[in-house]
């Protein structure tokens, strides 16, 4: 393995993440506090406890969530396209870097910078609402998942994506929507029989449902299942790129 390029281009990707520091950390965290104000608050009042957690504390794991898919999929789409965009690709593509070495410094950087970005909104978290966490080695397992898994599908949509407005459609338009819709402020366990067989069906809930599990014992599925369901997503979009590269799709072109 060529660890020097892989060096390189993770250090390029993590020193464009402490250049945008304001849009990379600073934007996310407060956009994140600012949920917690809203929703703990206006929401919180009138929901004191969702079996027995305070409704802030349980709404935590859903935020920590919903900005780790977000950034993890804008880190590393962006990573891939702009490459793209001013031709240096080609540069990568015919120097002595495998597809693996690429795609691991591509996704190690996004992935690692949402996994530092997913603990800061946790400490930050700490400041308004009493936090614990039951599991904290499935946590992390979760945590590190979800950064990588998502990576991957950035990357996807990087390679996929040719103008910068479409590198905002699956985020905006299907990965938003269905956080918001699986979980991340309730329970869908409260939901009527018929919409929460509707709400299985969005594997969004199965991320969540997990990542809360780790933290207070509560899981709106069986957290085997959703480490299995993650494990899927993490490899269907590990063939989705090998595909890629394989038949050169929008890279050779």
């Amino acid at each position: 393995m060529n660890l020097y390029a892989v060096r390189a281009i993770y250090r390029f990707e993590m020193a464009r993440a402490g250049r945008t520091l304001m849009q990379s950390i600073v934007s996310p965290v407060i956009s994140t506090s600012l949920y917690f104000v809203v929703f703990g608050a206006a929401i919180g009042s009138r929901i004191p406890e969702v079996d027995g957690i305070s409704y802030g504390a349980f709404i935590v794991p859903g935020l920590v969530m919903l900005s780790l898919l977000t950034q993890s999929i804008a880190n590393a789409s962006f990573g891939i396209y702009f490459p793209k965009f001013t031709g240096t690709i080609y540069e990568l593509l015919s120097a002595p870097v495998s597809y693996f070495e690429l795609v691991l410094s591509y996704v190690g950087a996004a992935a690692t910078k949402s996994v530092i970005l997913g603990l800061i909104i946790l400490a930050t978290a700490g400041l308004f609402v009493p936090l614990r966490i039951d599991h904290p080695v499935m946590m992390i397992v979760f945590l590190l998942l979800t950064s990588v898994t998502f990576s991957l599908l950035g990357f996807i949509i990087g390679v996929w994506a040719d103008g910068f407005e479409k590198l905002q459609i699956i985020p905006l338009l299907i990965v938003t929507p269905l956080t918001f819709l699986g979980g991340s402020f309730y329970s869908i366990n409260i939901l009527p029989p018929f919409w929460k067989t509707v709400a299985l069906f969005n594997p969004v809930v199965y991320l969540i449902s997990g990542f809360r599990w780790s933290f207070y014992g509560l899981a709106d599925v069986d957290v085997a299942v959703s480490l299995g369901m993650t494990l899927v997503f993490l490899a269907v979009f590990i063939g989705i790129v090998a595909w890629i590269f394989k038949t050169g799709y929008r890279l050779k072109s």
